[in-house]
């Protein structure tokens, strides 16, 4: 076997054919969803796909469940539709299961969906839940629940527990980049301890992310994520919140921009400490609160992904 051909057996191990049956469960409260909905159903019939389930989900808090009772009846494939919130309010009940991840983005910034270059028009996000394949990733992991994309610790969570409701439905992403700028007033920097092992690292912070993924809110922050075995931390440091809009603005520039306003760890598992204890949003949501244990997951769920 040649070099080449040794990498990509190597890239693609463990990637198998899609099923061809699914249950579709959408958060219809997404910016999208009701219509996201219909245009699914229609799309992933005509390409082939059985839906013994299809949920239109009115309210987002029932979705996990709805992705629960899916698994349990054994679909081959779960097809979730929303946001960043409700891939991984769903992802901890995939794992350990042979069902298939599948993946609709239906939300604001769409970020996990960009980490694993899901298309973010329904047609061709269905383009690839019928033509593509399945494929072993990690997840990151705050304690013992599981995340798709990223963790935050700072002004994130405080805008999480703060932003009107629907403000993001009806505004989209300017919307809610104008109510993070109104919340710079209320956020105070933080003191920040980062184990790993025996080895401590303490500072002063402003932002801490905690990657499994490459983009944070739209941005891409990180140079590999997802199937490199690594869980990601960047610390943006200081006490100035001068400092945390310099390097938000440099993520414009995409990661190489941005390794130049942080500080990065990256490994297998982290312990993080802050004082006082902090609110942690969770793919936008705000479900944790420090200290916790950050760590990957390695390849441990299959998820549908372009061939």
């Amino acid at each position: 076997m040649s070099d080449a051909s040794e990498m990509v057996r190597r890239r693609w191990v463990g990637v198998n054919k899609l099923p061809r049956t699914a249950a579709l469960i959408v958060n219809t409260k997404s910016r999208i969803g009701q219509d996201a909905f219909r245009e699914a159903c229609r799309l992933l019939r005509e390409g082939g796909v059985e839906l013994p389930i299809a949920e239109a989900v009115e309210d987002p808090s029932k979705l996990s469940d709805e992705v629960r009772k899916a698994v349990e009846a054994k679909v081959p494939m779960v097809i979730v539709g929303g946001g960043d919130g409700s891939i991984s309010s769903s992802v901890d009940y995939v794992v350990g299961t042979d069902t298939v991840f599948a993946l609709l983005p239906l939300g604001t910034a769409n970020s996990f969906a960009r980490t694993v270059n899901i298309p973010l028009d329904v047609a061709g996000a269905v383009g690839v839940i019928t033509g593509g394949q399945s494929k072993k990733i990690d997840l990151g992991m705050i304690d013992d629940d599981y995340f798709a994309n990223c963790a935050a610790i700072g002004l994130s969570p405080l805008i999480a527990e703060s932003v009107p409701h629907g403000l993001k439905k009806w505004l989209g992403r300017p919307g809610y980049l104008a109510w993070a700028a109104l919340q710079m007033a209320r956020f105070k920097p933080f003191r920040l301890k980062i184990s790993e092992g025996d080895e401590v690292t303490e500072m002063d912070a402003l932002e801490v992310r905690i990657a499994n993924g490459r983009f944070h809110g739209g941005a891409e922050l990180v140079e590999t994520a997802v199937d490199d075995g690594e869980i990601v931390i960047q610390v943006i440091e200081g006490r100035l919140p001068l400092k945390l809009l310099w390097s938000w603005g440099m993520s414009l520039g995409g990661p190489s921009q941005v390794k130049g306003t942080v500080r990065e760890f990256r490994g297998r598992q982290f312990r993080v400490v802050t004082d006082p204890p902090l609110s942690i949003s969770i793919d936008g949501e705000v479900l944790a609160k420090t200290p916790v244990a950050a760590k990957v997951a390695r390849r441990v769920i299959s998820m549908a992904l372009p061939a």
